[in-house]
């Protein structure tokens, strides 16, 4: 006989959409659960031609949050749903042209944040961008 209590687990839900480059490795876009999303890192693959962006770290940047919008998108949310980011830096120094790009698609209540410099990215990129969302409920 199962003793443990009968809880309720939310559904989880693969979000994929072809508006962001499709996974490349055994991984989803992102997950829904209930009313939060958990996505991927995003690096600067357009979705389109499946190149990466290189041309500058604001361009990749760009093009990092242009498409984990996408997948934010595909779950029902927006940037304002974020409420935590990771930022993946292979060059610390390009911190601050990261940060004048982020502020621009988090300009209201920004998420809680860490900034991290790695060794390296997939495929070359040099910096990647995950998140968590969480469905905003109207107030009563």
């Amino acid at each position: 006989m199962d003793h443990r209590p009968n809880l309720h687990v939310p559904a989880r839900t693969i979000i994929k959409t072809p508006r962001a480059p499709a996974a490349i490795g055994p991984y989803s876009q992102a997950i829904l659960v209930g009313d939060t999303l958990y996505c991927s890192g995003q690096i600067a693959i357009d979705p389109k031609t499946g190149s990466l962006i290189t041309e500058s770290i604001e361009r990749e940047t760009e093009q990092v949050l242009e498409n984990l919008g996408a997948v934010l998108r595909a779950a029902g949310m927006d940037y304002k749903d974020v409420v935590r980011c990771t930022v993946y830096l292979v060059d610390i120094n390009d911190y601050a042209q990261v940060n004048e790009v982020y502020a621009r698609y988090f300009n209201e209540s920004p998420p809680a944040r860490e900034a991290v410099q790695v060794a390296a990215l997939p495929r070359g990129a040099r910096v990647e961008i995950s998140c968590i969302a969480v469905r905003q409920t109207p107030s009563t």
